[in-house]
């Protein structure tokens, strides 16, 4: 599954397979969750959404039943701060 990355609220990367129905949210946390059975009505509307924190809190989180996937990024991008500030 492609990853995007964004920057909105606590998300950090969105991304959506259509055969599976299966939409992806990474977490600021490190935390990967899943979501199965969205449709690409609810994927575009959320991905084009200028509020897509908003959008996921309103529409999806409570929504649909989860499956945390990982406890780590996809993106494998470390932010450069980070050896700073450990």
């Amino acid at each position: 599954m492609q990853m995007t990355k964004v920057s909105a609220g606590k998300i950090r990367a969105i991304g959506f397979e259509s055969k599976t129905r299966t939409m992806r949210v990474e977490l600021d946390d490190g935390s990967s969750l899943e979501y199965n059975n969205v449709n690409e009505d609810l994927w575009r509307r959320f991905k084009s959404s200028g509020a897509q924190w908003s959008f996921y809190r309103d529409n999806i989180e409570e929504e649909f039943a989860v499956k945390r996937i990982s406890a780590r990024p996809f993106s494998g991008s470390k932010n450069p701060l980070d050896d700073l500030f450990k």
